[in-house]
């Protein structure tokens, strides 16, 4: 595959090269986000095929996650509750390009609690390269690989979880986001996280601390804000708490952060999340 390294300029380095493949998905009208025509000129993905058995799946958890997030934005008004987490326990990424085995690690530690894996063991799961983590086009070792890594790898390991893998267009819709916060309701309501792929670009919206230069990264979405009804989210940073000499802007990245649920869909643009 192609590394994002061979079509981006003047970056510094060393960068989280996490998302080398995966392809937009068919979306509604919407008006251009900064840096979608960059990603739309710069993509080199394959077209996205879900399994039949993900596309029922999907459709069964759309219809459970919408009926959830209804009675959430229509709850009578309550005390102030701040922020509801499923609790995941990060981890720092090991390599400067290791933000998708880390955040296997601490998306599956959410649902179990378990902490301290090994992020090589998940690096050789999920056929991480010196290029990153695929978001999607490489099958990995498991019984019925679908090419999306990150949902084959947590299904292996949490049996029953039912994790779907949710592209995104460049310019992600109302629709989009919308469905964004129901899905993380409904995951943290159920004790799941979500694997976030971000695709970030010049002059495009980032992650908190993350410079303005083109980076793909993995993290993990582990609650919502319930007072705004998950207008704003909780997500764990692989890159908080790395050395700069791993990574040369990490000293400005925290390991946990909360930013706008419409502003992480639209970092997600072009790529997509699992949940």
């Amino acid at each position: 595959m192609t590394s994002p390294l061979a079509r981006t300029t003047a970056l510094a380095a060393p960068l989280l090269l996490a998302a080398a493949l995966g392809t937009p998905a068919t979306a509604a009208t919407a008006e251009p986000t900064p840096g979608a025509a960059y990603k739309a000129a710069h993509d080199r993905l394959p077209a996205q095929r879900l399994t039949a058995g993900q596309r029922a799946l999907s459709a069964k958890k759309q219809a459970e996650a919408a009926r959830a997030y209804d009675r959430l934005r229509t709850a009578p008004v309550r005390a102030l509750a701040g922020y509801k987490l499923s609790g995941g326990v990060h981890q720092s990424q090991k390599t400067s390009y290791w933000c998708g085995p880390a955040t296997l690690v601490i998306t599956q530690s959410a649902r179990d609690e378990v902490a301290g894996r090994s992020q090589q063991d998940a690096a050789t799961l999920l056929k991480t390269t010196t290029g990153g983590t695929a978001w999607y086009g490489i099958n990995i070792n498991v019984p019925n690989p679908t090419g999306y890594p990150m949902a084959d790898a947590l299904n292996q390991r949490l049996p029953g979880s039912g994790y779907v893998p949710k592209a995104l267009p460049y310019t992600p819709t109302s629709t989009d986001k919308a469905n964004f916060k129901a899905h993380i309701t409904h995951n943290t309501d159920n004790d799941y996280a979500i694997a976030g792929n971000a695709w970030e670009v010049p002059g495009g919206p980032h992650l908190v601390g993350h410079p303005n230069i083109e980076i793909f990264h993995w993290v993990s979405i582990d609650g919502y804000n319930t007072d705004t009804a998950a207008g704003q989210v909780n997500y764990l940073d692989p890159v908080g708490g790395v050395s700069t000499s791993v990574i040369s802007w990490a000293g400005g990245v925290p390991k946990s952060a909360r930013i706008s649920s419409d502003t992480i869909t639209t970092i997600m643009g072009g790529r997509g999340y699992v949940w």
